[in-house]
């Protein structure tokens, strides 16, 4: 009994053993290691021709990448593609890395010069014209409404032109020419003005009666050399005011009418005495 006793402690450390021998631990597991985060190569970028330098979002980019590898700050990233701190770029998406020039295309070639024949110039292409206008106001003697040679300028009358729309309003006053029908009178000239179409007016001095419409239209065309006449005529007012005054500050006409009436005097007075002078005998 005392042996079996002293068995049992050997037949359970055989058990154990058996046991620990029967049971087959699995092996440790192996812990991979995280792959390397493969960033995808970044294009060169270059100018359109527009100007801008234009970028396609790649799988993997983020902003941050985008901005460490170009050098352009994230602030201005989201500046120039109008993006917030809560928008998020995506694959295949075109972002907008800056401005430049250009990029260089194929080089056109310059355009061959025209032939010309011998003896021709080009004819360079020209703007609006211009012309001149100029008008004469006349003394109209004999009232018929047209210049005549010894029908010289009068000074005094005041000369206005003006073109249509308004942009061209000249003033100017006519001159006194001298009395010589071998010379031509002076006119009021307004040179340079533009193509188009105006209007002339004049107002005559006082003293004077018009013979003639005193405006006038006319379509001025380049190159156009327009002389206008207008004519007036002394009135019975300028007629009186132009007789000169006679020495003391008589008029020849009042002298002329004394004269009269001295001289009949004198003749009904010698009737009078030859009348007395046959009664008496």
């Amino acid at each position: 009994m005392k042996a079996f006793a002293r068995l049992i402690p050997l037949l359970a450390m055989f058990v154990l053993a058996a046991l620990l021998a029967g049971i087959r631990l699995p092996p440790p597991a192996r812990v991979a290691a995280a792959p390397a985060l493969q960033l995808t190569a970044f294009p060169t970028p270059t100018p359109g021709p527009d100007g801008r330098i234009l970028y396609v979002v790649q799988p993997g980019d983020t902003l941050w990448r985008i901005s460490a590898v170009t050098g352009v700050s994230i602030d201005e990233l989201r500046r120039l593609n109008n993006l917030t701190g809560e928008d998020v770029i995506r694959e295949g998406q075109t972002l907008i890395l800056g401005f430049g020039g250009p990029s260089e295309g194929p080089t056109q070639p310059a355009p061959a010069a025209p032939t010309l024949l011998p003896g021709i110039t080009p004819t360079p292409t020209a703007g609006p014209g211009t012309g001149m206008i100029c008008i004469l106001l006349y003394e109209d003697v004999n009232g018929d409404a047209f210049r005549q040679e010894d029908e010289f300028s009068i000074p005094g009358g005041a000369v206005s032109v003006a073109n249509r729309s308004g942009t061209v309003s000249l003033q100017a006053e006519t001159e006194a020419g001298p009395p010589d029908p071998d010379v031509d009178p002076p006119r009021v000239c307004f040179p340079d003005l533009l193509e188009g179409e105006y209007t002339i007016s004049v107002a005559i001095p006082d003293g004077y009666n018009p013979t003639t419409v005193l405006n006038a239209t006319l379509e001025l065309q380049a190159g156009d050399e327009t002389f206008i006449d207008f004519g007036a005529q002394l009135s019975s007012e300028g007629l009186q005011a132009a007789l000169p005054p006679e020495e003391g500050g008589r008029s020849p006409m009042l002298g002329i009418v004394g004269g009269v009436l001295i001289l009949g005097g004198l003749g009904l007075a010698f009737y009078v005495l030859r009348g007395g002078g046959r009664g008496r005998g």
